[in-house]
């Protein structure tokens, strides 16, 4: 939580239960952290700024590389102060970040994210019926596809170039038929001639 916000003690212990019921939701994929007052334990440093996201997402391997990170707002916090102080760095990061607002907060905060140019990856809502809690899906960012290399124009062949010669291996089936013929006319057996004796 930012600490320029006080929220209501209903209004935390609400923020609290729904940080918690996500760190057992994104676990199954990341290593998941958690920053709840007063404990704020592991931050998140985005160029000089540094920050405690309410749940920070990294690799499951030594590396340890940081995946993602979450904030999660009520009613109270869904408002101007809060999206310059912590989402609008938080969008600015190389990973993505993850914006869970209730659901009627939802049109509040997305029109907040554009007037503070913030990059949203997920926006989610969540509301509350009886002792369940759901989450639903409102926004998903675009993945950026790979730029694609553009295929090199092949360069025109000069004018008055000779043509290469086909090899031996490249000749089709037509010049093999016409080869085949015509067909060297066969030479006329020479009749031997036998000279005749001179009478003596």
């Amino acid at each position: 939580m930012s600490p320029i916000l006080v929220r209501p003690v209903r209004e935390q212990l609400e923020h609290d239960r729904i940080i918690r019921l996500l760190q057992v939701r994104l676990k199954r994929r990341h290593d998941v952290a958690v920053n709840i007052d007063p404990e704020h334990t592991v931050p998140v440093k985005i160029g000089t700024v540094q920050l405690f996201p309410d749940l920070v997402l990294t690799a499951d391997d030594r590396g340890k590389k940081l995946e993602g990170t979450v904030e999660v707002e009520t009613a109270e916090s869904v408002n101007h102060l809060e999206a310059m102080s912590q989402w609008a760095h938080l969008g600015r990061a190389r990973a993505p970040f993850h914006l869970y607002v209730p659901a009627s907060s939802v049109e509040i905060a997305r029109r907040l994210a554009t007037e503070n140019h913030v990059h949203v990856t997920e926006l989610w809502s969540y509301h509350t019926i009886g002792d369940q809690t759901r989450f639903t899906l409102v926004h998903r960012a675009p993945t950026p596809e790979p730029a694609r290399k553009k295929a090199e124009p092949k360069a025109p062949a000069a004018k008055g170039t000779a043509k290469p010669k086909p090899s031996s291996t490249g000749r089709t089936a037509a010049a093999k038929t016409a080869k085949k013929a015509v067909k060297p006319a066969a030479k006329p057996i020479a009749k031997k001639t036998t000279a005749r004796g001179k009478g003596k």
